[in-house]
Formats: structure tokens, sequence, C-alpha cells
């Protein structure tokens, strides 16, 4: 049986409809919620809360008037800006003097809120941001973001004069797609720029490095036909396949094949007007030779592990209240399937948080939460809201409503990495944290808190 209806939902008879009456009262909205002058809020709260109302035809205003301001009241993600800059320093340390740092910030900074991580990263003097969407890309600018931003996704047609307006730097895979960013970049009158994505063993985009150098006249005659064109040749990159796997040959061939591409190509020298880029996270902290003027680091800035020793600090906790206590009998049933029978007396727990917040179904009778610090199994199905936890024999005396449970991060000594949680879920860390759904409000810590 799927989750249905009985983990929520209105009734039939709610006053929603002709028959509901005017409530007569008005409040001020506002777009950002602070806690005791703790945290800021980097959630969706829109400009105005309020919303269109039946009763009175206007807006739903009376509810901004009860409805909780405690964005900490059922689950939350609190971040750790502190750990998050420690996390970009540490990549900075690895890295010759000079290399820039391009931070990757697609998938809202991998489902952090780009907001609150931008605002953050921002006073470390980044060389840019890579995105993966002309949306995301516009995003940034509106946010007043200056720098070059990189645009990695191959970019549909329709994105191009947006894109263009903006001032994105697009990147290009094909001699048809750097066509069509000429055509747009003359048919608004502007220049542009744009880097050239050499496919050196990633196959999923980039011009193919056998066909640069089995022939390179085509793509140099497009590159210098571009440039007459005011569309300007800015850098060049590829991606590597398994820089996260030590020892892997595939690093070494694939900047061999880059470099014999580059030559092939008639690249201009590496600077400030053109940029070589192929370090992600693993491979910078590796310490690659070769790697260009650029790094790109994502998710060793977020706080999931790339391997090889290198350990980041956790940014993101992923916490939930306790809401509801249950003292189980022995043979009792829980969750949808009835996955989990108690063995003898339990005393279950129920959070507020399931897979409608990003929390994996799949940690069902598999992972584990903390509570009180302490390591308790989670028990039964993840439900859409709610997930359910053991914490029979708890040190500390019994659990109780209100409590706060930590399902990613840190809770006093204990601590459960995004690597673990995506172990247990049978998936990786870049799945998890970009999971993470929109109803989960973004709490950054106040200078200061970070662990």
């Amino acid at each position: 049986m799927g989750d249905g209806s009985a983990d929520g939902g209105g009734e039939e008879g709610d006053p929603v409809g002709d028959e509901a009456e005017s409530c007569g009262e008005d409040s001020a909205g506002g777009d950002t919620v602070r806690t005791g002058g703790r945290m800021e809020v980097w959630a969706g709260i829109p400009d105005d809360p309020a919303t269109l109302c039946p009763c009175r035809g206007v807006r739903f205003s009376h509810l901004s008037s009860v409805m909780s301001t405690d964005p900490r009241s059922r689950a939350w993600l609190e971040l750790d800006g502190a750990a998050l800059r420690r996390n970009l320093a540490s990549v900075r340390s690895r890295i010759p003097p000079g290399t820039g740092i391009l931070p990757m910030v697609k998938a809202n900074a991998y489902g952090l809120g780009v907001e609150g991580v931008v605002a953050r990263i921002e006073p470390e003097d980044p060389w840019g941001y890579g995105v993966a969407s002309t949306a995301e890309g516009v995003h940034l600018r509106e946010l007043g973001i200056g720098r070059p931003v990189l645009v990695f996704t191959p970019p549909p047609v329709a994105d191009l004069e947006p894109a263009i307006k903006a001032g994105l730097t697009l990147c290009v895979s094909s001699l048809a797609s750097l066509h069509e960013v000429v055509g747009a970049a003359n048919a608004l009158g502007l220049g542009a720029g744009f880097h050239l994505e050499v496919d050196t063993g990633m196959g999923r985009a980039g011009v193919p490095w056998q066909g640069v150098l089995d022939d390179p006249s085509p793509f140099r005659e497009a590159l210098g036909a571009a440039a007459d064109q005011g569309v300007g040749w800015a850098g060049c990159f590829t991606h590597f396949h398994s820089a996260d796997e030590p020892g892997s040959p595939g690093v070494q061939e694939q900047t061999q094949r880059f470099r014999q591409c580059l030559v092939a190509l008639g690249a201009p020298p590496s600077g400030p007007g053109f940029q070589i880029h192929l370090a992600n996270s693993a491979a910078a902290l590796r310490g690659v030779p070769g790697w260009g003027d650029l790094v790109r680091p994502g998710i060793h800035l977020y706080g999931g592990s790339v391997g090889g020793g290198w350990s980041p600090e956790p940014v993101a906790h992923l916490r939930a209240r306790v809401v509801h206590i249950r003292e189980a009998r022995a043979g009792e049933t829980l969750g949808y399937g009835s996955t989990h029978v108690a063995e003898g007396p339990e005393r279950w727990a129920t959070l507020s948080i399931g897979y409608g917040d990003g929390l994996p179904r799949a940690l069902g009778n598999r992972g584990q939460v903390l509570l009180r610090g302490i390591r308790v199994p989670i028990v039964g199905r993840v439900s859409m809201d709610m997930t359910v936890v053991d914490v029979s024999g708890l040190p500390g005396g019994p659990a109780s409503s209100g409590e706060v449970a930590t399902l990613m991060g840190r809770d006093g000594e204990g601590e459960i990495g995004v690597d673990e949680v995506a172990g247990w879920a049978g998936t990786i860390s870049y799945e998890v944290l970009t999971g993470l759904t929109s109803r989960l409000p973004r709490l950054w810590m106040a200078q200061g808190e970070g662990g």
C-alpha cells in the first residue's frame, strides 16, 4: 500500500467554501524570520505570505496571526557557515597560490540554499561561481553577484538570450552550439564569452577529444569566426570521471588528452583572459598536477566526502521534533506494510519529518538518528511526513514530545555524516543533500555558534 491520504489532509466539511465567514483580520507579512536573534531564515517565505481567501474573496490574512513563526517548530536544516568557509579554505590550502576558486552552487547550492551559501562565500573572494542552468545564473545576478558565472550544462537555444543579457559565461559542447551562441549574441547586438568543454572520457557533454585531434581545423575556424563577431573564447575545460578513486589511471589519461587538445586547438596562453580548468573537489584535494587556472570545488564545501582521507566538516544538520510518544506492546506493528513488529515492550517516538522533506525513504528499518547525542534506530517505513524511532532504554530518562532529534549532522558528541546517511540509503551524498525539499527552513547559525 502506498502512503495515501492517511498521512494528512482536510475534510470535505472544512469551512473554505461559500459558507465560510469573513474573519476581518489583517496582519503585516515579511520575508525574514528571526528566532531569539540566533538564526536567520533563507527559506521560501514569500514577500507577502497572505494567500487568496475564499471567505473574503481576497486573502487569508488571518492565518499569519495564528500560524507558528518559529521555523524550528517541526523540522529544519541548520547550517554552519563557519564550517562552509573552513571547507573552502581546506581546498585553497591544497592548490598553488593564485589559482582561482570557482565554487559550484548549482542545484540551490547542493540543496543548502544558494542565497545563504553565496552570502557566506563572497567574503572569501572566489573567482566566480558555477551553475547548471541559465535560471540559476540569472538568480545570482539578481542577488547582486557581479563575478563571472559559468553555466556548465549545454544551453538550450531558448536560454541563450537571457544568458547573454545577464552576462553569463556559457559552456559550449559542440560547433552547432557555438554557432547558436554567436547568432543569439549578434541578434542582441551584444558581445559574449564562452568556455569550450572537451570530452576526454566523461561522455555526457563536450567536443570529443578524438575528433579534435583527428581534424582540429573546423574547430579552429569556428573559434576564430566567433571571435570576429564579438563572441570570445574565454576558457577551456574538461571533467574527470574518476578523480575520487585514488590511483585511478583515468585522471592522468584524461589530463594528457586535454593538453593535446589545447595544443591542437591553438588555445591562448592561460591567464586572466583565458582560464583552463580541470579539477573538481577530489582532484583539487589530491593535488592532481596540471589543473590549470581554476578549481571547481563542490560537494566538499557542503560536507560530503571525496575519499582519500579528506574529511570535510559537516555543514548541514538536519533536525526534527519528537511530536508523539507511543508505548508499544509485544506484537504491535508499525508503519505502512507493518514492516516492524515489537519484539517486546518498546517505546516509539514519532519525528515530524519524512520523505516529503527529502529524508530518504530507504532509511526505514535501516537508518539511525541522534537523540541527546545517542544513536537510536529508525523503525518501520519512513512516511511522507513522519518517521518513527525506537527510544526504548534511552539514557537520561524516557524521551518526550518536543525533544529535538538529529537525522544528519552533530548533536553533542554524536555525529551522523551525510555520507553515512547516503550509505544507508544506497545512494551518494550529492543526492541526499539536493533531495532536501523546500518544506525545510534553511537556518544559518549565528557567527560563533558553529562547530
